[in-house]
């Protein structure tokens, strides 16, 4: 059998190799499926703004104008095609989703609602995988859940790096009151932020 490189073509497939427990997973992804996200990120940052719109918990991202929702969809679905294409890179997952965790909270943004809306876009993202991209075989089957998985992977990393950058510029604007006390702020801020010098 013919061995292949990690990133190496084949037919219309795109191979990936990750590790786990010592074992190394291969998972083929079609090559128009990561294109998709990248070339039609406002397509599907409009698909979310809609899910977003449905939402009555979302009541702060209802206050938004559609193209500012739009506009900071498209980073999050062009991330996820690079994720797709390279591999999961938490250093520009975490330089993403920790800008947009601070943005939320100076946008007055309760935390609970900037989660739901990470997983709001997971899920516009997976209906259009088993929709648009139905897996009508075995190969494209195994393909999906391949996709699913480093889907699902990515928004996990985006929430925590959110909740990161959300906590970091709180600790930052709490801390900045000289009437606060840093002993309170170190007991209850326990978290590595992403970017704070200590």
């Amino acid at each position: 059998m013919e061995r292949r490189k990690k990133g190496e073509y084949v037919g219309i497939f795109y191979l990936q190799a990750r590790f786990e427990c010592g074992i190394m997973w291969i998972t083929m992804i079609d090559r128009v499926l990561i294109d998709t996200f990248n070339i039609r990120a406002r397509d599907f940052a409009i698909k979310w703004k809609d899910k977003l719109r449905a939402a009555p918990q979302l009541k702060h991202y209802h206050l938004m104008e559609d193209e500012a929702i739009i506009d900071s969809g498209i980073p999050i679905f062009r991330m996820l095609s690079n994720v797709l294409d390279r591999g999961l890179d938490t250093n520009r997952i975490g330089e993403l989703f920790v800008e947009k965790g601070k943005q939320r909270l100076l946008g007055g943004f309760p935390i609970s609602e900037v989660i739901y809306g990470l997983n709001v876009a997971q899920k516009v993202v997976i209906e259009s995988v088993m929709t648009e991209f139905a897996p009508e075989s075995s190969i494209r089957m195994y393909q999906s859940l391949g996709v699913l998985n480093t889907v699902s992977e990515f928004f996990l990393l985006g929430s925590m790096y959110v909740i990161k950058g959300f906590m970091e510029e709180s600790y930052a604007r709490m801390s900045s009151d000289e009437k606060a006390n840093l002993e309170m702020f170190k007991k209850y801020f326990r978290d590595d932020f992403f970017f704070k010098k200590n």
